[in-house]
Protein backbone atom coordinates (compact mmCIF):
# COMPACT_ATOMS: atom_id res chain seq x y z
CA UNK A 1 0.00 0.00 0.00
CA UNK A 2 1.05 3.60 -0.52
CA UNK A 3 1.90 5.84 2.43
CA UNK A 4 -1.09 7.96 3.41
CA UNK A 5 -3.51 5.86 1.32
CA UNK A 6 -5.80 2.93 2.17
CA UNK A 7 -4.93 -0.52 0.91
CA UNK A 8 -6.18 -0.90 -2.67
CA UNK A 9 -6.93 -4.59 -2.19
CA UNK A 10 -8.92 -3.77 0.96
CA UNK A 11 -10.89 -1.30 -1.12
CA UNK A 12 -11.51 -3.99 -3.74
CA UNK A 13 -12.91 -6.33 -1.10
CA UNK A 14 -15.21 -3.57 0.16
CA UNK A 15 -16.38 -2.99 -3.42
CA UNK A 16 -17.15 -6.72 -3.76
CA UNK A 17 -19.22 -6.75 -0.56
CA UNK A 18 -21.10 -3.65 -1.68
CA UNK A 19 -21.77 -4.92 -5.21
CA UNK A 20 -23.07 -8.18 -3.75
CA UNK A 21 -25.85 -6.15 -2.11
CA UNK A 22 -27.20 -4.98 -5.48
CA UNK A 23 -26.06 -7.66 -7.96
CA UNK A 24 -28.52 -10.05 -9.58
CA UNK A 25 -27.36 -13.15 -7.74
CA UNK A 26 -28.42 -15.06 -4.59
CA UNK A 27 -27.88 -12.88 -1.51
CA UNK A 28 -25.52 -14.71 0.82
CA UNK A 29 -24.64 -11.82 3.09
CA UNK A 30 -26.66 -8.73 3.99
CA UNK A 31 -24.79 -5.55 4.91
CA UNK A 32 -26.86 -2.33 4.86
CA UNK A 33 -23.71 -0.23 5.34
CA UNK A 34 -21.62 -1.68 2.51
CA UNK A 35 -22.96 0.57 -0.24
CA UNK A 36 -22.92 3.67 1.98
CA UNK A 37 -19.29 3.30 2.95
CA UNK A 38 -18.19 2.79 -0.67
CA UNK A 39 -20.56 5.25 -2.30
CA UNK A 40 -23.30 4.33 -4.75
CA UNK A 41 -21.45 5.74 -7.76
CA UNK A 42 -18.46 3.48 -7.13
CA UNK A 43 -20.23 0.23 -6.23
CA UNK A 44 -19.83 -1.45 -9.62
CA UNK A 45 -16.20 -0.39 -10.04
CA UNK A 46 -13.46 -2.84 -9.07
CA UNK A 47 -10.05 -2.30 -10.63
CA UNK A 48 -9.00 -5.92 -10.13
CA UNK A 49 -12.05 -7.34 -11.95
CA UNK A 50 -11.85 -5.14 -15.06
CA UNK A 51 -11.54 -7.29 -18.15
CA UNK A 52 -11.87 -10.60 -16.28
CA UNK A 53 -14.41 -13.33 -16.98
CA UNK A 54 -17.69 -12.15 -15.41
CA UNK A 55 -18.55 -15.56 -13.98
CA UNK A 56 -15.18 -15.85 -12.25
CA UNK A 57 -15.64 -12.35 -10.80
CA UNK A 58 -19.12 -13.34 -9.58
CA UNK A 59 -17.76 -16.48 -7.89
CA UNK A 60 -15.15 -14.37 -6.14
CA UNK A 61 -17.82 -11.94 -4.89
CA UNK A 62 -19.90 -14.86 -3.63
CA UNK A 63 -16.94 -16.25 -1.70
CA UNK A 64 -16.17 -12.84 -0.17
CA UNK A 65 -19.82 -12.46 0.84
CA UNK A 66 -19.99 -16.00 2.24
CA UNK A 67 -16.84 -15.68 4.31
CA UNK A 68 -18.25 -12.49 5.90
CA UNK A 69 -21.56 -14.24 6.57
CA UNK A 70 -19.75 -17.20 8.11
CA UNK A 71 -17.66 -14.93 10.34
CA UNK A 72 -20.83 -13.16 11.51
CA UNK A 73 -22.40 -16.54 12.31
CA UNK A 74 -19.34 -17.67 14.29
CA UNK A 75 -19.31 -14.41 16.25
CA UNK A 76 -23.03 -14.72 17.03
CA UNK A 77 -22.56 -18.29 18.22
CA UNK A 78 -19.60 -17.33 20.42
CA UNK A 79 -21.43 -14.34 21.91
CA UNK A 80 -24.40 -16.57 22.76
CA UNK A 81 -21.94 -18.81 24.63
CA UNK A 82 -20.55 -15.87 26.63
CA UNK A 83 -17.68 -14.45 24.56
CA UNK A 84 -17.55 -10.64 24.72
CA UNK A 85 -14.43 -9.72 22.70
CA UNK A 86 -14.11 -9.73 18.90
CA UNK A 87 -10.90 -8.78 17.08
CA UNK A 88 -11.02 -7.90 13.38
CA UNK A 89 -7.50 -8.31 11.99
CA UNK A 90 -6.76 -6.33 8.83
CA UNK A 91 -10.18 -4.75 9.21
CA UNK A 92 -10.12 -2.59 6.09
CA UNK A 93 -13.67 -1.34 5.51
CA UNK A 94 -15.26 -4.17 7.49
CA UNK A 95 -18.59 -3.13 9.04
CA UNK A 96 -19.08 -5.88 11.66
CA UNK A 97 -18.77 -3.58 14.66
CA UNK A 98 -21.24 -1.09 13.17
CA UNK A 99 -23.86 -3.77 12.56
CA UNK A 100 -23.40 -5.54 15.91
CA UNK A 101 -26.65 -6.02 17.85
CA UNK A 102 -24.79 -6.81 21.10
CA UNK A 103 -23.72 -3.54 22.80
CA UNK A 104 -21.88 -5.41 25.58
CA UNK A 105 -19.45 -7.04 23.13
CA UNK A 106 -16.18 -5.17 22.61
CA UNK A 107 -14.81 -4.96 19.08
CA UNK A 108 -11.18 -4.19 18.24
CA UNK A 109 -10.24 -3.23 14.67
CA UNK A 110 -6.58 -3.85 13.89
CA UNK A 111 -5.13 -2.31 10.73
CA UNK A 112 -2.43 -0.06 9.34
CA UNK A 113 -2.75 3.52 10.68
CA UNK A 114 -3.19 4.98 7.16
CA UNK A 115 -6.05 2.62 6.31
CA UNK A 116 -7.74 3.34 9.63
CA UNK A 117 -7.39 7.11 9.21
CA UNK A 118 -8.99 6.93 5.77
CA UNK A 119 -11.79 4.72 7.09
CA UNK A 120 -12.58 7.09 9.94
CA UNK A 121 -12.80 9.99 7.52
CA UNK A 122 -15.10 7.96 5.29
CA UNK A 123 -17.32 7.00 8.24
CA UNK A 124 -17.66 10.68 9.17
CA UNK A 125 -18.48 11.66 5.58
CA UNK A 126 -21.24 9.06 5.32
CA UNK A 127 -22.71 9.63 8.77
CA UNK A 128 -21.93 6.12 10.03
CA UNK A 129 -21.43 6.44 13.78
CA UNK A 130 -18.54 4.72 15.53
CA UNK A 131 -20.17 2.66 18.30
CA UNK A 132 -18.83 2.99 21.85
CA UNK A 133 -18.16 -0.75 21.82
CA UNK A 134 -15.46 -0.33 19.13
CA UNK A 135 -11.80 0.44 19.73
CA UNK A 136 -9.35 1.08 16.90
CA UNK A 137 -5.95 -0.56 17.30
CA UNK A 138 -3.62 0.95 14.68
CA UNK A 139 -0.63 -1.30 14.10
CA UNK A 140 2.22 -0.71 11.67
CA UNK A 141 3.92 -4.09 11.78
CA UNK A 142 7.22 -2.54 10.71
CA UNK A 143 7.29 -0.60 13.98
CA UNK A 144 5.05 -2.50 16.39
CA UNK A 145 3.44 -5.89 17.10
CA UNK A 146 -0.09 -7.24 17.28
CA UNK A 147 0.39 -7.98 20.98
CA UNK A 148 1.44 -4.44 21.84
CA UNK A 149 -1.24 -2.88 19.63
CA UNK A 150 -4.05 -4.86 21.24
CA UNK A 151 -2.64 -4.34 24.73
CA UNK A 152 -2.64 -0.58 24.18
CA UNK A 153 -6.25 -0.80 22.99
CA UNK A 154 -7.35 -2.55 26.18
CA UNK A 155 -7.77 -6.08 24.89
CA UNK A 156 -7.94 -8.63 27.74
CA UNK A 157 -5.87 -11.70 26.87
CA UNK A 158 -7.31 -13.64 29.80
CA UNK A 159 -10.89 -13.57 28.44
CA UNK A 160 -12.52 -15.47 25.60
CA UNK A 161 -12.31 -13.91 22.16
CA UNK A 162 -13.07 -14.44 18.49
CA UNK A 163 -10.54 -13.32 15.88
CA UNK A 164 -11.75 -12.58 12.35
CA UNK A 165 -8.92 -12.47 9.82
CA UNK A 166 -10.29 -12.30 6.29
CA UNK A 167 -8.41 -11.57 3.09
CA UNK A 168 -5.05 -11.13 4.81
CA UNK A 169 -2.90 -14.27 5.05
CA UNK A 170 -1.99 -14.31 1.36
CA UNK A 171 -0.29 -10.90 1.77
CA UNK A 172 1.87 -11.99 4.71
CA UNK A 173 5.05 -14.02 5.00
CA UNK A 174 4.86 -17.48 6.54
CA UNK A 175 6.69 -16.37 9.75
CA UNK A 176 4.19 -13.52 10.23
CA UNK A 177 1.25 -15.90 9.79
CA UNK A 178 2.70 -18.41 12.23
CA UNK A 179 3.48 -15.71 14.80
CA UNK A 180 -0.10 -14.42 14.58
CA UNK A 181 -1.61 -17.89 14.97
CA UNK A 182 0.57 -18.61 18.01
CA UNK A 183 -0.40 -15.26 19.56
CA UNK A 184 -4.10 -16.01 19.05
CA UNK A 185 -3.85 -19.53 20.47
CA UNK A 186 -1.61 -18.64 23.43
CA UNK A 187 -4.25 -17.05 25.64
CA UNK A 188 -5.99 -17.71 28.92
CA UNK A 189 -9.54 -17.68 27.58
CA UNK A 190 -11.21 -19.82 24.93
CA UNK A 191 -10.29 -18.64 21.45
CA UNK A 192 -11.65 -19.01 17.93
CA UNK A 193 -10.25 -17.70 14.67
CA UNK A 194 -11.89 -17.49 11.25
CA UNK A 195 -9.53 -16.85 8.33
CA UNK A 196 -9.04 -17.67 4.67
CA UNK A 197 -6.07 -18.77 2.63
CA UNK A 198 -5.16 -19.62 -0.96
CA UNK A 199 -4.07 -22.93 -2.45
CA UNK A 200 -0.99 -22.79 -4.72
CA UNK A 201 -2.02 -22.10 -8.32
CA UNK A 202 -0.05 -25.17 -9.42
CA UNK A 203 -2.65 -27.44 -7.79
CA UNK A 204 -5.57 -25.95 -9.74
CA UNK A 205 -7.11 -26.88 -13.06
CA UNK A 206 -5.73 -24.88 -16.01
CA UNK A 207 -8.74 -22.51 -15.92
CA UNK A 208 -8.48 -21.69 -12.23
CA UNK A 209 -4.71 -21.70 -12.19
CA UNK A 210 -4.59 -19.15 -14.99
CA UNK A 211 -7.22 -16.95 -13.30
CA UNK A 212 -5.39 -17.09 -9.97
CA UNK A 213 -2.03 -16.21 -11.52
CA UNK A 214 -3.61 -13.30 -13.42
CA UNK A 215 -5.10 -11.90 -10.24
CA UNK A 216 -1.80 -12.38 -8.42
CA UNK A 217 -0.11 -10.32 -11.14
CA UNK A 218 -2.68 -7.55 -10.75
CA UNK A 219 -2.33 -7.17 -6.99
CA UNK A 220 1.46 -7.38 -7.24
CA UNK A 221 1.39 -4.54 -9.79
CA UNK A 222 -0.12 -2.18 -7.16
CA UNK A 223 2.48 -3.15 -4.55
CA UNK A 224 0.41 -5.68 -2.58
CA UNK A 225 1.70 -9.08 -3.77
CA UNK A 226 0.50 -12.45 -2.57
CA UNK A 227 3.28 -14.04 -0.54
CA UNK A 228 1.89 -17.19 1.08
CA UNK A 229 -0.11 -20.24 0.00
CA UNK A 230 -1.20 -23.39 1.82
CA UNK A 231 -2.80 -26.77 1.27
CA UNK A 232 -5.47 -28.08 3.64
CA UNK A 233 -3.02 -30.56 5.16
CA UNK A 234 -0.38 -27.90 5.69
CA UNK A 235 -2.70 -25.36 7.32
CA UNK A 236 -4.17 -28.01 9.62
CA UNK A 237 -0.71 -29.10 10.74
CA UNK A 238 0.33 -25.47 11.34
CA UNK A 239 -2.82 -24.78 13.38
CA UNK A 240 -2.41 -27.86 15.55
CA UNK A 241 1.26 -27.00 16.07
CA UNK A 242 0.26 -23.45 17.10
CA UNK A 243 -2.05 -24.73 19.84
CA UNK A 244 -5.46 -25.08 18.22
CA UNK A 245 -7.41 -28.25 18.95
CA UNK A 246 -10.26 -28.22 16.40
CA UNK A 247 -9.98 -27.22 12.76
CA UNK A 248 -12.74 -26.92 10.14
CA UNK A 249 -11.65 -26.25 6.55
CA UNK A 250 -14.01 -25.50 3.64
CA UNK A 251 -13.37 -24.79 -0.01
CA UNK A 252 -15.28 -21.96 -1.69
CA UNK A 253 -17.88 -24.38 -3.07
CA UNK A 254 -18.28 -26.13 0.28
CA UNK A 255 -18.71 -22.81 2.06
CA UNK A 256 -21.38 -21.60 -0.35
CA UNK A 257 -23.19 -24.92 0.03
CA UNK A 258 -23.55 -24.15 3.75
CA UNK A 259 -25.87 -21.31 2.71
CA UNK A 260 -27.69 -23.27 0.00
CA UNK A 261 -25.81 -21.69 -2.91
CA UNK A 262 -24.75 -23.99 -5.72
CA UNK A 263 -21.83 -22.84 -7.85
CA UNK A 264 -19.24 -24.17 -10.23
CA UNK A 265 -16.56 -22.80 -7.93
CA UNK A 266 -13.00 -24.06 -8.09
CA UNK A 267 -12.30 -27.66 -7.01
CA UNK A 268 -11.64 -28.39 -3.35
CA UNK A 269 -7.89 -28.59 -3.94
CA UNK A 270 -7.56 -25.11 -5.43
CA UNK A 271 -8.62 -21.50 -4.95
CA UNK A 272 -9.65 -19.92 -1.64
CA UNK A 273 -10.52 -21.84 1.52
CA UNK A 274 -12.07 -20.68 4.78
CA UNK A 275 -10.96 -22.05 8.15
CA UNK A 276 -12.52 -22.02 11.60
CA UNK A 277 -10.13 -23.10 14.34
CA UNK A 278 -10.68 -23.34 18.11
CA UNK A 279 -8.45 -23.91 21.10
Amino acid sequence: MQVGQPSRTAMAVAHARAYHQVADEPRVFTDPLAVRIIGESAVRSNEFDDGLDRDLARRRRLFIAARSRFADDVVAEAVAAGTDQVVILGAGLDTSAYRDPHPDVRFFEVDHPDTQAWKRRRLAETGIAIPPSLTFAPVDFEQSTLASGLASAGFDRARAAVFVWLGVTMYLTLPSIHDTLRYIADRGGATEVVFDYLYPAATATPEYGTAQRERADRVAAVGEPWLSYFTADRIRADLLDSGFARVEDRSAAQLLAVYGIGTTASPADSGPHLVRART
